[in-house]
């Protein structure tokens, strides 16, 4: 069961807060909230001691710090800044904290280089008839929650919790 519910929560969260973010531009508080939540419950069912429990929560104080600065000189939006901080969560202080951030950077990158080229041709692609949401080429901001749903898809079988889900199998 709890190998279940690692394979399932942090995915589907990323997936629909990313999904969110593409399709309103915005990141409901509540999948934040549900990801911090179930890394509580799902950490000491899956076996991690209470010390590495506490290196989690520290990763997403970390990460929170920085992101609040971005936030705060109107570099980060503030959806995106919790879905970070509580993904980080699940990662804690660890090399796979680390590449997943790597991960978020470079995917991030690509969605701002795409999306600054769809703004390019605004006019070509409203006139083709394209289904590209309106806000995308119109709104000043990127939707970096899909950045990160991305990145967290690459980077979470490198994560302690999977791994662990992953070793129960063994």
């Amino acid at each position: 069961m709890t190998a279940a519910a690692i394979f399932v929560i942090f995915p589907l969260c990323l997936a629909i807060a990313a999904l969110s973010d593409f399709f309103t531009m915005t990141i409901p508080n509540r999948i934040s909230a549900i990801l911090l939540a179930s890394f509580l419950l799902i950490a000491p069912l899956a076996g991690l001691p209470l010390a590495q429990i506490g290196l989690h929560l520290a990763a997403g104080l970390v990460v929170f710090g920085v992101c609040f600065g971005l936030f705060a000189i109107n570099v980060m939006g503030g959806g995106d800044a919790k879905l970070l901080t509580a993904s980080a969560v699940w990662f804690g202080l660890t090399p796979s904290l680390v590449v997943y951030l790597i991960y978020v950077s470079f995917f991030g990158g690509i969605l701002t280089l795409a999306i600054l080229s769809l703004r390019g041709h605004t006019n070509t692609i409203l006139a083709s008839g394209l289904p590209v949401p309106n806000h995308l080429l119109t709104h000043k901001k990127i939707p970096y929650g899909i950045a990160i749903g991305i990145a967290a898809f690459f980077a979470y079988p490198s994560s302690p919790l999977m791994q662990a889900a992953l070793a129960s199998f063994r």
